[in-house]
């Protein structure tokens, strides 16, 4: 069974560019030192916001907490079931 898992931080206003940086060196390394990882992917999108999506084969490994002054609101966090591949 894969597994995949949203991971979405929002930055303070001007700051996402920051939140990138900070996501790129820390928390995506750390997800792909992971086990059962089967692919990772970052993304940026309007409003400030870093998404990571991540397949596991098995249970998702947590991700790093941002430094919270990066930090709009707290990291938002959800875990899907694939019920299709194509």
């Amino acid at each position: 069974m894969t597994l995949a898992a949203m991971w979405e931080a929002r930055a303070t206003d001007g700051r996402g560019g920051e939140l990138h940086a900070w996501a790129r060196e820390f928390a995506l390394p750390a997800v792909r030192g992971a086990a059962g990882l089967e692919r990772v992917e970052l993304f940026t999108a309007p409003g400030e916001r870093v998404l990571m999506i991540a397949l596991w084969a098995g249970e998702p490994q947590p991700v790093p907490q941002p430094p919270a002054e990066l930090l709009a609101r707290p990291v938002h966090h959800w875990t899907f079931t694939r019920t299709d591949a194509g």
